[in-house]
Formats: structure tokens, C-alpha cells, sequence
């Protein structure tokens, strides 16, 4: 009796994932990535922002730059057609929205007209797209980070396109009921973020043919607006651990979802030693911003070129026992007319040249004594 051979050998077949609009797999740990909105930022910390992580941003002094990053998270969940949720005690969060910067289009003339010009002409040179259809447009959600105009407002019709959930004063007061092991406006943001994730269907338990991504941002969380007391209890002798049990929450509920958040928080507003870095410790990506503005660094030559220190304190460890880690971790920011760029600080070269004599020249030469006693006969001592 003749019997045919199996074997368990297959062809492993590629399998195309649906990819979401507006993000990629990280070449690292290919964990799904979104911009932050400044392209300089995203290639600093490995790519972008990974989907169901919190970031912290440790404001400057005067919180200006911090929520010009918050705008940029903004704008880019405007542009890739992500959903939005948008938080804040301290102003408007409709003021935020109305302040978010208008994005460059690729091409702009090419793109209203629905044609490329002098299309009648045959393409002498390059002859190998003489056959491709006039109008290639690509839909600016199929884009990864996008570059923005600080000059100009974003047009009121896209932000409306995503109905932007946003969350202010009024609803704090409105909503917050009395709770003993959590601040009441803490509480209550966790349970609409909950909802927001629920009615949106971004949880990662559910099955949806469409699956979009969720940003949240929080604007100044831990500011005196939010009833937090930099961690101190209301007699001032206790702790007050509401704040990293609100960010332990919160980074449980971003873990089970598609959604990313980002905080901005007044850190140097809290003086309990510690207390900062219990934080920190509550968060995927820290980083800080140390402006010029107000310190003797503003008029110091050296930084002349920047308008402050960006410090990478903290990146996520995810799929992997080692976080991405750049080239090196001096950086600096500067604030353009019209675009907010992160770069590697570079120290002007007179300076530096400078320094390397200062350093040379401590050892001072010795001369020869002129004491009576040496009666030019030479020194011993002299080289």
C-alpha cells in the first residue's frame, strides 16, 4: 500500500496590515508611531510618539514654548484625521484650538489647479514620467509628520472636520463631585477620557473595520488651576499622591488603546524633593525645556543662536530591555518666524578656542629668581 508523504513545511505568506492614516512602525522595536507634529523632535526620540504611551513635557519658566509643542500635537492630529481630546485649567481649550498654526502644503499651485503645467509639452528629460496621470496628489493623512506655518492660523474648517473633544474650567466645576483618594478634577477627566476611548472604539479589545487613533492633550497639568499643591496634602504636612496615581491611571488606559497622550506640567513649581521624579517614573517620554528667557544664558554669546536647552530625560523601553538612545543629548531650541526647530547644540568656534587656551595656559612659567644670593650663577631649579 503506497502512502503519500506529508510534511508541515508552508509558504509563509506576507501579510498586509491595515495601516492607520498618519502613522508608521518604528524601526526599532516596530512599535506604531505618530508624529509629534515637529518633524526635528520626532527624529530625536526615535521617530515619533508610540501609540499608548504618555509623554510629560517639563514646561519653562514661562510655559510659552511647551504649549507651542502642544499645539503642534494639535495641529497634527488635525492633519492626519485622528481624533482629538483636548484638556485645560488653566485657559480656553477653544482659544487653543483657534491658535493652531497652518500647515505647508507640498506644491500648493499644483494641487488647487488639479494639473501640472505645461502639460501639452512632451517631457524631454525626463521621459520616464511622460505616461504617469496628471494629478498625483496624496491626501495629507496618508502623510507621516507635517511641517506648519507659525505666521498663519489653520483654516477653522479642518478643525471642525474632527469635532475635536475639549474639556475647560467649566466642565471641571460641572462635573467634579467630591472623591477622598483623588482630586475631583483628576477623577473627572479620567472618566471622560474612559468615555472618549469607549464611544470612539479605540480600545484594543475591539473589532472595527476603520481603526483610527486617539491624541489627548493635556495643557499645564499640576498647575495651581488644577487644585494640586505640588504634591502636598491640604494640612501641608502630608503627601498628596493624587497627581502620579491620576498619571498611573491614565498610562493603564493608554496602554489597552489606540491613543496617545501628551502632558505639558509646571515641574518647577513643585519643591518636595523627589516628588518630580515619582512622576517621571509615571510617564513613557520625559523631556524638559530649559528656556534663555528671564536667565543670564540669554545674553551669554555662547547661545546667542538659541532661545533654550532641550534635556531628554526619560525614553520608553518598549518591546525591548534597551530605549532608543541619540547620537548625543546636547540639544538646543530655537523659535523661527515661522517654524520651532530642534538641533544639536554647536558652541561658536571662537569660544571654544578661547577655552582650549584658558585650559593651556594655567600652569604659569617659571623665571629665574633675582635674589642677591644666586649671583648669576644659574639655578638649579630652573628649566
Amino acid at each position: 500500500m503506497a502512502t503519500t508523504s506529508m510534511t508541515s513545511f508552508q509558504k509563509k505568506a506576507r501579510v498586509k496590515l491595515n495601516q492607520i492614516p498618519g502613522t508608521k512602525p518604528s524601526l526599532f522595536n516596530n512599535q506604531l508611531l505618530i508624529s509629534s507634529g515637529v518633524p526635528s523632535l520626532d527624529n530625536i526620540i526615535g521617530g515619533g510618539l508610540a501609540v499608548g504611551t504618555v509623554c510629560l513635557i517639563e514646561e519653562d519658566t514661562y510655559g510659552s514654548y511647551a504649549r507651542l509643542l502642544l499645539k503642534y500635537f494639535s495641529a497634527e492630529a488635525v492633519m492626519t484625521g485622528h481624533s482629538l481630546l483636548l484638556t485645560s485649567a488653566d485657559q480656553d481649550p477653544a482659544q487653543i484650538i483657534k491658535e493652531l498654526p497652518a500647515p505647508i502644503l507640498d506644491d500648493p499651485g499644483d494641487k488647487a489647479q488639479g494639473n501640472l503645467p505645461e502639460q501639452t509639452e512632451n517631457m524631454k528629460i525626463a521621459w520616464r514620467y511622460q505616461h504617469l496621470p496628471a494629478n498625483q496628489a496624496i491626501h495629507s493623512s496618508s502623510k507621516f509628520g507635517h511641517y506648519y506655518d507659525l505666521t498663519k492660523v489653520m483654516d477653522p474648517q479642518l478643525t471642525s472636520a474632527i469635532n475635536p473633544t475639549l474639556i475647560g474650567s467649566e466642565d471641571f466645576e460641572i462635573g467634579c463631585k467630591e472623591c477622598e483618594d483623588l482630586n475631583p478634577k483628576y477623577k473627572y477627566l479620567l472618566k471622560r477620557i474612559k468615555d472618549e476611548i469607549d464611544k470612539g472604539h479605540f480600545s484594543t479589545t475591539e473589532q472595527t473595520d476603520k481603526r483610527n487613533i486617539l491624541q489627548i492633550g493635556i495643557h499645564s497639568l499640576g498647575s495651581p488651576q488644577w487644585d494640586e499643591c505640588g504634591g502636598l496634602a491640604a494640612n501641608l504636612e502630608d503627601i498628596d499622591y493624587s497627581l502620579p496615581r491620576f498619571l498611573l491611571a491614565l498610562r493603564v488606559l493608554m496602554r489597552s488603546a489606540f491613543a496617545t497622550c501628551m502632558i505639558t506640567m509646571p515641574t518647577h513649581l513643585f519643591q518636595i524633593p523627589g516628588f518630580v521624579g515619582r512622576l517621571c517614573k509615571m510617564c513613557d517620554t520625559v523631556l524638559h525645556l530649559d528656556s534663555f528667557a528671564g536667565s543670564d544664558k540669554e545674553k551669554n554669546p555662547a547661545y546667542k543662536e538659541y532661545h533654550g536647552l532641550f534635556n531628554i530625560v526619560q525614553l520608553p523601553r518598549l518591546n525591548s530591555l534597551l530605549c532608543h538612545m541619540p547620537d548625543t543629548l546636547d540639544f538646543a531650541f530655537k523659535l523661527r518666524r515661522k517654524k520651532f526647530t530642534i538641533e544639536k547644540l554647536h558652541l561658536p568656534p571662537e569660544l571654544s578656542e578661547t577655552a582650549n587656551r584658558s585650559q593651556e595656559d594655567v600652569v604659569p612659567q617659571l623665571k629665574p629668581s633675582g635674589s642677591p644670593c644666586s649671583a648669576g650663577k644659574p639655578n638649579k631649579l630652573e628649566f
